[in-house]
């Protein structure tokens, strides 16, 4: 299968950190709350306000930043 469209393999928590490479391809959000990502870590990160829990957001997110994200509980997908 395209590795592009596959579903995940793998997960792990995401703790929002304003430089730390996380890398998903996707993120599942726990507790609703603004979501800051940066989809290239050389981009700032776009805030998606009000995601509500239980939320997969399909965006590549190399950095969850701590500045602008409320959400809590968010896990990477991969």
């Amino acid at each position: 299968m395209d590795p592009s469209i596959a579903p995940a393999s793998r997960a792990a928590a995401a703790t929002p950190n304003d430089s730390a490479i996380v890398g998903a391809c996707a993120l599942h959000i726990g507790m609703t709350g603004d979501v800051a990502i940066a989809p290239r870590r050389d981009m700032d990160p776009v805030v998606f306000r009000n995601v509500p829990a239980g939320t997969i957001l399909p965006v590549h997110a190399a950095i969850v930043a701590l500045t602008g994200t409320t959400a809590s509980n968010i896990i990477a997908l991969f």
